[in-house]
C-alpha cells in the first residue's frame, strides 16, 4: 500500500461518465475513438482542484490507512464475501458473511444451506472487516456491481500460463491510452489483476465496454500476443442478476499472500519474519 495515497490522487484526475467534451487526457484522439467504437459515453476531466499535499504514507494513522484502502476498492457494503477452506478435504471457496454463522440452534449448516436459510442475517462490510483482512485475520471480498447497475471499478483478470506477458502488455496499453492502471498479483501467485478505478461510479456497462476497447488494444498493438490467458472483467455482469449478487472478487493486500510475494522478490523465508509488535492505534 506504499503507492497508494499517490494512486488515487492520479484515479481522481480521470473520470468516465456521460457529457461529450472532447478530452485533453494522455492518450487524446484514440482513447476517445476506441470509446466511443465501443460505446462508452465518457467526459473530459475537470481541471484538477488545488489541494493540500497529501501526508506521508508512513505518518498515516491506522485508520487513514484503513479508509484509503476502502476508499479506493469500493463496492457493496450491504453484504462482502468471506473466504472458507475445508481443513478436511482442502477445497475453498466463498460465501456471503452471515452474522448468525455457525450459531447454536440457529445455524443448521451444512443440512441447509445458506440461501435457502429462514435465519440468514447479511453482514456489512466495517473498518474492522478490513483492517481483520490485511492483517490476515481472515480473507474477504468484495461484489462490485451496485445496486443500481454501476461500479466504482473495473478489474480485468488475467490466469494460465501466459498470464505475466498479457497482464504486462494490458497495462502497456492502458500507459498509450493515458488510462491508469493498478497492476496485482493474485493471492495464489500464478495470475493477476488489472485494476481501473474511477473518481465516481459509472455503468457497469460502460465499464466493461472500457475494459473492451483495452483489450482490442492490446490486441492490435501486439499481434503476436493472443491473451490466452485473458479470463474476465469485474464486474461480471452488466447489471444486477434477479436474487443474486453479481460476481464477486477477492480483494488484494492480505497480509499472508503479501508476505509470501514479498519472500519470493527478495528470497528470505516468510516463516523467519516476525510480526511487529501492535501500536497503541492498531486497530481501528
Amino acid at each position: 500500500m506504499a503507492d497508494a495515497w499517490a494512486l488515487k490522487a492520479r484515479f481522481e484526475r480521470r473520470t468516465w461518465c456521460v457529457t461529450r467534451k472532447e478530452p485533453e487526457i494522455g492518450g487524446g484522439r484514440e482513447v476517445c475513438q476506441y470509446l466511443e467504437a465501443n460505446g462508452v459515453k465518457w467526459r473530459a476531466p475537470q481541471p484538477p482542484v488545488d489541494r493540500a499535499p497529501s501526508p506521508p504514507f508512513a505518518k498515516l494513522s491506522t485508520d487513514e490507512k484503513v479508509r484509503l484502502f476502502r476508499g479506493l476498492f469500493r463496492g457493496r457494503t450491504d453484504v462482502y464475501p468471506v473466504r472458507w477452506e475445508s481443513k478436511t478435504t482442502g477445497k475453498s471457496g466463498y460465501a456471503p458473511a452471515c452474522l448468525n454463522e455457525w450459531a447454536a440452534g440457529i445455524c443448521h449448516k451444512p443440512r441447509i444451506k445458506c440461501a435457502d436459510c429462514e435465519h440468514r442475517s447479511l453482514a456489512s462490510i466495517t473498518d474492522p472487516v478490513i483492517y481483520d483482512h490485511l492483517a490476515g485475520e481472515h480473507t474477504v471480498g468484495i461484489y462490485p456491481l451496485l445496486h443500481d447497475n454501476t461500479c466504482h471499478f473495473l478489474a480485468v483478470d488475467f490466469d494460465e500460463q501466459e498470464w505475466r506477458e498479457d497482464a504486462l502488455a494490458f497495462v502497456e496499453s492502458c500507459r498509450t491510452l493515458g488510462v491508469p492502471a493498478a497492476l496485482e498479483i493474485s493471492r495464489s501467485g500464478d495470475g493477476a489483476h488489472v485494476w481501473l478505478f474511477f473518481s465516481q461510479k459509472v455503468d457497469a456497462r460502460d465499464a466493461r465496454r472500457l475494459g473492451t476497447a483495452l483489450i482490442s488494444h492490446v490486441c492490435a498493438r501486439t499481434r503476436q500476443l493472443k491473451l490466452s490467458s485473458y479470463d474476465r472483467l469485474f464486474p461480471n455482469q452488466d447489471t444486477m442478476p434477479k436474487g443474486g449478487f453479481g460476481n464477486l472478487i477477492a480483494l488484494p493486500l492480505q497480509k499472508k499472500p503479501r508476505v509470501l510475494c514479498l519472500a519470493q522478490q527478495t528470497g528470505s523465508d516468510p516463516a523467519a519474519r516476525k510480526p511487529a509488535a501492535p501500536s497503541p492505534d492498531s486497530r481501528p
